[in-house]
């Protein structure tokens, strides 16, 4: 019986110590997003090549379809406010245009109220400016966006 217990118990919990394990190590930074259009933290700091988990919190109360927020970090070069404006016409991607992927570094999808999801990512060994924002329509014109500074 005690092997089947430990059997049991082990193949619950590896996917959770796979996940852990994946992210261990990882500078963790948990952001938050709020119906004020505006990201908690908008300056994040890493090593080249450094291991960084981003955990984005939506902790809004409006609905999904009216406030949703996502975190996209692209690379460095890229225009942000073009991809907030390609993104206006991309609502059955998350807001996510398929035409402009290869900018992307990372994203997290489009959160609804209390949803948070997090992504894990290395971070650029160029050092540079990274520019990340929310592109559901008009956050990243109100403010919701920031830049991953690698030094």
């Amino acid at each position: 019986m005690k092997t089947k217990t430990i059997l049991l118990l082990s193949l619950i919990l590896l996917p959770i110590t796979a996940r852990s394990l994946l992210a261990a190590g990882a500078k963790t930074v948990t952001i938050t997003a709020y119906d004020t259009m505006k990201f908690s933290v908008t300056k994040i700091e890493v090593k080249p090549g450094e291991k960084v988990t981003v955990e984005l919190q939506n902790a809004g109360s409006q609905p999904k379809i009216t406030m949703g927020h996502n975190w996209i970090i692209l690379k460095a070069g890229s225009n942000p406010l073009s991809y907030a404006n390609a993104a206006m016409k991309a609502q059955g991607q998350d807001y996510q245009p398929s035409s402009l992927a290869g900018e992307v570094l990372a994203a997290i999808h489009l959160l609804g109220p209390k949803e948070s999801a997090s992504t894990t990512f290395t971070a650029p060994t160029a050092p540079g400016s990274y520019p990340f924002l929310c592109s559901f329509p008009a956050h990243y014109q109100s403010g919701m966006r920031g830049t991953l500074i690698v030094k």
